[in-house]
C-alpha cells in the first residue's frame, strides 16, 4: 500500500523538482509493465533496467507502490488532452473520451492490475476526469448528476478493458484465440439443448456474427445519458412570466412564478 501523502508529493511536484532521474525511473517502469505486466515491476528490476543500483532508486521513489502511482499518472498523460471541442456537443466529447480510455488500456494493460478505490490522483488523471465532467456538465445536468454520468462511462469503459486485456492474456499464454477456444467444446454444446431459449438463439443465428461489446456497451450507455437529460428537461418547472427555472416545492402545489416580483406582474397583466 502507497503512502498516500509520499505520493501526493511526488505526483504534485513540478517537474523541475522532479529531474530526469525520477521521469527516466517512471519510463522504464512503464517499459518494464508494458513488456511483461505489473507482476513483473519491481525496484531492482527498474534499477538494472537503467544501470544504476537498487539504493540509486530508493533516493528518489520510496518503493514499488508509490513508483506505481507516478506510472499511472504518467501513462494517463494522453488521455486528458480533449479528443473534440465542445461544439461537437457533450455526446461526442464524452464518446472521444471514453475511447481514449479504452485505447489507454490497450496501450498499458498493466493498468487493470492498478488497485484505484483510494489511490492519490496526480495532475494527469485529475485532468482526464476534468476533461470529462466538463463534457458532461454541457448537458445541463445537474451537478451530482454529472458526476454520476462520469462515474458510469469510465466505470463501463474500465470493465469493457479488463475483458479485453484478459482476454489477451489467454491467448498470449495459450496460443488459443478465444473464437477457436469455444469451437472446442463440443462436448459442452451436447448438454445445452435443455435449455430452450439459449437453444434456439443459437440456431436462429444469435452468436454467429457477435455484436462488438464495446461499441454496443457504449452507444446504450450514452443514450441511457440522452434519456436521462430529456427526463430533466421535461420535468424541469419554469416559471410562466420569465421562464427561469423554478426549484420544485418542498410540500403544497407546484409553484408558477420564480419570486413574488413575477406573481405581480402576472397579476397585473391578468388585470389589464
Amino acid at each position: 500500500m502507497a503512502d498516500p501523502e509520499r505520493s501526493t508529493e511526488l505526483l504534485w511536484l513540478g517537474e523541475s523538482r522532479r529531474g530526469l532521474n525520477l521521469a527516466r525511473i517512471v519510463r522504464a517502469a512503464i517499459e518494464l509493465a508494458d513488456g511483461e505486466g505489473l507482476a513483473a515491476v519491481s525496484m531492482r528490476r527498474v534499477a538494472e533496467r537503467l544501470g544504476f543500483t537498487t539504493m540509486a532508486l530508493y533516493r528518489h521513489v520510496p518503493g514499488k507502490a508509490e513508483l506505481v502511482d507516478l506510472m499511472r499518472d504518467e501513462a494517463m498523460a494522453g488521455q486528458a488532452a480533449a479528443g473534440v471541442g465542445p461544439a461537437a456537443g457533450w455526446r461526442a466529447e464524452l464518446e472521444a473520451w471514453a475511447r481514449d480510455g479504452l485505447a489507454l488500456y490497450q496501450r498499458h494493460p498493466w493498468l487493470v492490475e492498478v488497485e484505484g478505490a483510494r489511490q492519490v490522483p496526480g495532475p494527469n488523471a485529475v485532468a482526464s476526469f476534468e476533461r470529462a465532467l466538463g463534457a458532461a456538465a454541457r448537458s445541463g445536468l445537474p451537478p451530482a448528476r454529472v458526476v454520476a454520468v462520469v462515474t458510469l462511462v469510465g466505470g463501463f469503459v474500465e470493465s469493457a478493458a479488463r475483458q479485453l486485456v484478459e482476454a489477451a492474456r489467454l491467448e498470449r499464454s495459450s496460443g488459443v484465440g478465444h473464437e477457436e477456444w469455444w469451437a472446442g467444446r463440443t462436448s459442452l454444446f451436447d448438454h445445452l439443448d435443455r435449455y430452450p431459449t439459449l437453444s434456439r438463439l443459437y440456431r436462429d443465428g444469435g452468436f454467429d456474427e457477435p455484436l462488438d461489446p464495446f461499441e454496443f456497451g457504449l452507444r446504450r450507455v450514452l443514450d441511457g445519458i440522452e434519456a436521462l437529460i430529456r427526463d430533466e428537461i421535461r420535468d424541469e418547472i419554469t416559471c410562466s412570466v420569465c421562464g427561469k427555472a423554478i426549484e420544485p416545492a418542498a410540500k403544497g402545489r407546484p409553484r408558477d412564478y420564480c419570486s413574488r416580483a413575477c406573481q405581480q406582474r402576472a397579476y397585473r397583466m391578468r388585470k389589464a
